[in-house]
């Protein structure tokens, strides 16, 4: 077993090593997020403090917290941003996934490491230097209720985000071109993940439905977490109690991300290679 995980860890720090340096090449393009990020933070503060002009909090949320909340999903989306869909869709269509398939490694398994390098990049060029911003100039309290649960909670979240996006990917088996899912899905995870807007100001119902679907854990319950309180439709959670479902959601997102898998491979045909 340990032998085993060893390998694992060997691959994982290769493949992250090399993408490390591949997109370092490419650095100028991960630091345009340095600009992008605040921008979005400002046209978000101005929206936010003219919607509470006269109110202390709105559904259960201060001002404060509520730009708090802005800054930290920016700041987890540069941490958990994943590439896979887009990828995999690309090695299916042009038949290139034909050279990993013979591989003896399970290609979400490279897709992960590829992710785990890229991510660190991210981690120097497009993070610090906003969290920096954030915190030195706008002057924002990204101190977390509890370091420990907030970093596996941004953990969890990374995984859930490449489980999801690879599960996405893996429709170009059946469509070769799976660019419109793509589109579609990622304007659905925009909004039902939080990222747009705290899912505690949809309708009732709505949040509900999003109970049940995995949206959230990638960026509005991390978010939750690190605030330091969940609530969403009236459940209101402790927090090792919402990051212990959100462990079971991963849990169950890789399972079926396995099970398409499997269904993939029989779809594969090699087409463009």
């Amino acid at each position: 077993m340990i032998n085993y995980l060893a390998k694992k860890l060997k691959v994982i720090k290769a493949v992250a090593l090399v993408t490390y340096k591949e997109w370092s090449a490419y650095r100028t393009h991960s630091m345009v997020s340095i600009f992008v990020g605040p921008v979005y933070f400002i046209v978000q503060y101005f929206i936010w403090s003219a919607v509470y002009s006269g109110k202390a909090s709105l559904n259960g949320m201060e001002l404060s917290q509520m730009l708090t909340y802005f800054g930290v999903t920016t700041l987890i989306g540069y941490l958990t941003m994943d590439f896979a869909d887009w990828n995999l869709q690309m090695l299916v269509r042009t038949g290139k996934f034909l050279t990993f398939a013979l591989r003896p490694i399970h290609h979400r398994f490279f897709a992960l490491s590829q992710k785990i390098g890229h991510r660190i990049l991210g981690l120097f060029f497009e993070f610090l230097p906003c969290l920096f911003i954030f915190v030195f100039i706008f002057k924002i309290n990204l101190r977390p209720a509890s370091y420990g649960w907030a970093i596996i909670s941004v953990a969890l979240a990374f995984l859930m985000n490449l489980y999801l996006n690879y599960t996405i990917g893996m429709t170009a088996f059946w469509l070769v071109q799976a660019s419109g899912v793509r589109r579609v899905y990622l304007l659905l995870q925009g909004i039902f993940s939080g990222g747009l807007i705290p899912l505690v100001f949809f309708p009732p119902l709505i949040q509900k439905l999003m109970l049940f679907l995995p949206f959230q854990y990638v960026s509005y319950v991390p978010a939750m977490v690190f605030i330091g309180r969940y609530t969403l439709a009236g459940v209101s959670m402790p927090i090792p109690h919402i990051v212990g479902l959100q462990a079971i959601a991963v849990a169950l997102t890789a399972l079926f991300s396995e099970y398409v898998y499997r269904l993939s491979m029989k779809r594969f045909t090699g087409v463009g290679a």
